[in-house]
């Protein structure tokens, strides 16, 4: 999501930190430095370095050979795997013991 998106959504949840002396001084300079709110400024902060770590999760680039053979992978039969398969229909520890 686009920080200037979050700009102009409705607030109404509330995010309390505790901070250092130090390190508030550090973002209210920051924040006039950039001309905005320290509110502003933290939370645009916060939210670009939230999507930089989500977004390895989210998209990931492949060159053509790479891409083509990610797609022959999805596309490929379902291959047997029996002792995952075995694994599976072994009863968990909270189940009664009994199977279907």
């Amino acid at each position: 999501m686009a920080v200037h998106a979050i700009a102009k959504e409705r607030r109404t949840e509330k995010l309390d930190i505790r901070v250092s002396r130090s390190a508030k001084a550090r973002l209210q300079a920051a924040a006039a430095a950039s001309q905005r709110k320290m509110s502003d400024f933290v939370m645009e902060s916060a939210l670009a370095k939230a999507d930089e770590m989500l977004a390895d999760r989210r998209i990931f680039l492949l060159n053509a050979e790479n891409w083509t053979a990610f797609q022959a992978a999805l596309d490929a039969p379902v291959r047997p795997l029996p002792r995952l398969k075995a694994l599976l229909e072994k009863p968990g520890f909270f189940s009664s013991g009994s199977t279907k």
